[in-house]
This record gives C-alpha cells, structure tokens and sequence, in this order.
C-alpha cells in the first residue's frame, strides 16, 4: 500500500518515519530544501534516549499529485486553502484522503472535495520538529479517525496493516470524536499561550486551574455537552500526561508563526454567534492570541 503524507511539520515527519514501517511512503514538503534533506539523511526520530533513522521518500509539495492508495493531510488549517484548490484542479479527484488538523472548521472547507472517500481523524501523539528531518516524539498516544463521507473499508484495511506501536483506532462517530480533541485544544492551547507555561501548570497553580475550569464551563454551554465531567476528566489527563510538554500554540508564538487560533476558539466563537450566546471568556482569549500574531510581526505560516 501506497501511503503519502502531505506537509513535513512534526505530525507530518512523526507519520511518515512510523508508517514506512509497513507502507511504501512519500512525505511531500513545502520546500525542495527539506525534501532534499530527507531524501538524504532520512527522517530521524528522538523518543527520549532513543534515536532512529528512517528512510523515506520526500517530494517537494508541488508534485503531489495524490496517486497514492491512502493521502494523509498534515498540514494546519490555514493552509488547507492551497491543498484543496491543488485537488479540485484535478480532472481525476483522489479516491482517499485522511485529514488530521486540530479543531473542528476544516469540516466545512473539506466539504468543498466533490469524490472520494474522505476520512477525519485526531492525533493524541505529542512532537516537536527541530529542524528539517529531525521528528522528537514527546508522547505516544493513537490516532483516532472516523469516515466523515464515503466508504469505509479503505480506511479499515489501512487501520488493520498499519505498525502496532503507532495505533489507528476506528470511531463510529467522526463529530464526536472531533469535538473531544476540540475542548482539550481550547482549554490548554490559548491559555498555556497567553501564560507561556507548560500544559501541567494548568493544573498544578491554583489560580490557573480555576480559569481553566471557567473557559472549560463556557466551553461546555456553547456546544450544549453532557457528560461535562467526563470531558473536564480528559482535559484534566491530557494535562498530567503531557505535563512537561509546551502546546502547540505555545511554539507557534515562540516561532513567530501563524497559530490555530480561527480553527479552536474561532469555531466556538461561530457557534456561539450562531446560537446566541455569550462566550465572553473564548473571546477574550481569541483576541489576546490575535494580539500575540500581529505583536510578533511578519509571522510566518
């Protein structure tokens, strides 16, 4: 099986070392440096003393041409603008594409896709990318993912060949599953960025734990949950297993690029507005992010 995996961020370089394991892969990357790189050192993964080397194919993203048995998207979503106007050029769409990008508004963008099997997912896994094939994997967890329209036995038979110790697991349910990782990224992510600590000190300072419960609370209001307590549960886990890690968000102000602000607290921002509500918290922190992108300048995406 044929696997591509488009963009060579730290989830792009994390997938594509594990996967060609057990599949033919190729990584394609934004720019012909970096393919060059990986075509010649590999992709090197750090997990705590270890270190290893995988060899595989990259490709600068301008050649993607998606004529791989499974497309996995790794890239944010900001940038799936340019993914999805390269694939509706395409006279033959491809037969299946696997999106992995934080909160819940690339739903309506991959709506535009008019064939194919189209899948979602959720990664658990923590990574950091310290140069061009240089992967460290901060914490191991699985990849969830679900059918958001198609047919689902391509995705079963990728979830059923793909490494053991880099899991895939199946979810009935893709909105479900989406909305889970969705809460954890609009708690930890916009707070840990505004208060530059580690995911732990949310739990670990008084005073941060109690804004963290109110954002979590207003969170909760908007997309009208039950079960808060499970979900304020998960929070709380991903936390403590995650404790030393800086969110994603964090890094992308400390790098000086573009956040995941618009596609976390800027769907619930949408929801809200949709039904109502107020979301005085979400919005504040939304703004305060805002401020940080333009303070930083001439942010790179």
């Amino acid at each position: 099986m044929k696997v591509g995996v488009v963009g060579a961020g730290s989830i792009g370089l994390l997938f594509a070392a594990y996967l060609s394991r057990k599949f033919d892969v190729t990584v394609y990357t934004r720019t012909k440096a970096q393919a060059k790189e990986i075509n010649t050192h590999g992709i090197l993964v750090k997990k705590g003393a270890g270190r290893k080397e995988y060899l595989v194919n990259a490709l600068p993203f301008g050649e993607w041409q998606a004529r791989e048995d499974l497309s996995i998207i790794t890239v944010k979503q900001y940038q799936l603008a340019g993914i999805l106007a390269k694939i509706n050029q395409w006279s033959a769409l491809p037969k299946n594409l696997l999106f992995l990008q934080n909160g819940m508004a690339h739903l309506q963008q991959i709506e535009t896709i008019l064939n194919g099997n189209l899948f979602v997912g959720s990664v658990e896994h923590g990574a950091t990318r310290e140069n061009f094939n240089t992967v460290s994997h901060n914490g191991m967890g699985v990849t969830n993912v679900a059918v958001f329209r198609g047919d689902l036995q391509p995705l079963r038979q990728f979830i059923a060949a793909a490494p053991k110790d880099f899991p895939f697991v199946y979810q009935e349910q893709y909105n479900q599953m989406l909305v889970k990782k969705l809460i954890v990224n609009a708690v930890i992510n916009p707070l840990t960025a505004i208060l530059e600590v580690n995911n732990g000190a949310l739990i670990d300072n008084f005073y941060y734990y109690q804004v963290a419960e109110k954002l979590f609370k207003e969170i909760t209001l908007i997309l009208a949950l039950k079960n808060e307590s499970e979900y304020f549960q998960q929070v709380l886990d991903i936390c403590r297993k995650t404790a030393d890690n800086r969110s994603s968000m964090l890094k992308d102000i400390e790098a000086n690029r573009v956040t995941e602000i618009n596609a976390i607290l800027g769907y619930i921002l949408a929801e809200a507005k949709k039904q109502k509500k107020e979301a005085p918290l979400c919005q504040s922190l939304y703004l305060l992010i805002k401020g940080k992108e333009t303070n930083k300048g001439g942010i790179v995406a």
